[in-house]
């Protein structure tokens, strides 16, 4: 790659918040570095949905045409690598990738967060393809079709209520004992929603498609889609390291002008929010970019 003495600016992470950003700072004539090493979090995802111009394309293809686009701007420079360190330098910031050291005067956090799912045969390999997080993203697909919940207590009986506006043909799995209270119960009820609390052993499926919940007393039930709440953590200790604060979620701390506790770094996309979705991604780093360059031009004027 073409040498960069200091960059004003590096983008660790290259997904859809990374490269908005640097598109934003391209259009603004910054000599910028992207480092990304090629594992997005959606990347078992069949098609990306509820983003203008781009509805149903793979996340795979949606990206390639953003880093295609930002490419064309000539002071924006791609590297496939893994960063491993950031910390502060004076007058800016060091970043260690596998194989190169780099500086810049500012940062862009788009590292992503990580799911930590269940321990249930199957789920996994049907996560983001018919084991679903977000109905807005995926619940128009999988209209009225027979759909289990897997959560429990309050969350469990807000998140069935939420994804009743798809389909009628629901199923509460609570994986254990059933932590609702009875009115909560009685609810589900009226509404011909069953709960049943026998534990799960596996999903059965044939290439991520979900067809049937086997429970661990060997007795199954046919479902054609499923929704879920995995658990979430950063993907990388960077803003950690960085002593960036973070919220009591475990999200990166940003301004509305995603800018984090650490005067220089920004942070961008899934890392710091759980409303995951393309759009939100693009948003916030079209924000991040803008603020950014703006920051560096106060300080040169």
């Amino acid at each position: 790659m073409q040498q960069q003495k200091i960059f004003d600016a590096i983008i660790i992470g290259g997904s859809y918040a990374g490269l908005s950003a640097a598109m934003a700072l391209g259009r603004s004539l910054r000599n910028v570095l992207v480092i990304d090493n090629g594992k997005p979090c959606n990347q078992q995802t069949p098609h990306s949905h509820n983003f203008l111009t781009r509805d149903g394309e793979t996340p795979a293809h949606l990206a390639a045409i953003a880093k295609a686009q930002v490419l064309v701007y000539p002071t924006i420079q791609y590297l496939d690598d893994t960063v491993i360190n950031a910390h502060q330098i004076e007058n800016g910031f060091k970043v260690d990738t596998f194989n190169e050291t780099f500086q810049a005067k500012k940062l862009i956090l788009a590292t992503g967060v990580k799911d930590i799912l269940p321990n249930i045969k199957g789920f996994a390999e049907c996560w983001g393809i018919s084991v679903l997080h977000c109905p807005y993203c995926h619940g128009y697909e999988v209209r009225s079709k027979a759909t289990g919940i897997i959560a429990n207590g309050e969350m469990g009986y807000e998140f069935i209520k939420l994804i009743s506006n798809w389909t009628e043909d629901l199923t509460l799995f609570t994986n254990g004992p059933i932590e609702l209270d009875q009115l909560s119960q009685q609810k589900l009820a009226s509404k011909k929603i069953n709960i049943v609390d026998k534990e799960i052993e596996e999903l059965i499926h044939s290439s991520g498609l979900v067809s049937h919940i086997r429970f661990k007393d060997g007795s199954q039930q046919k479902i054609e889609a499923i929704y879920a709440r995995s658990v979430t953590q950063q993907y990388t200790s960077i803003a950690a390291d960085l002593n960036c604060d973070h919220t009591q979620d475990g999200y990166i701390a940003v301004s509305n002008l995603q800018q984090t506790s650490v005067y220089g770094v920004y942070a961008i996309g899934d890392s710091t929010t759980m409303m995951r979705s393309v759009s939100n991604a693009v948003a916030t780093g079209a924000i991040a970019g803008a603020t950014l360059n703006r920051e560096l031009i106060n300080e040169e004027f």
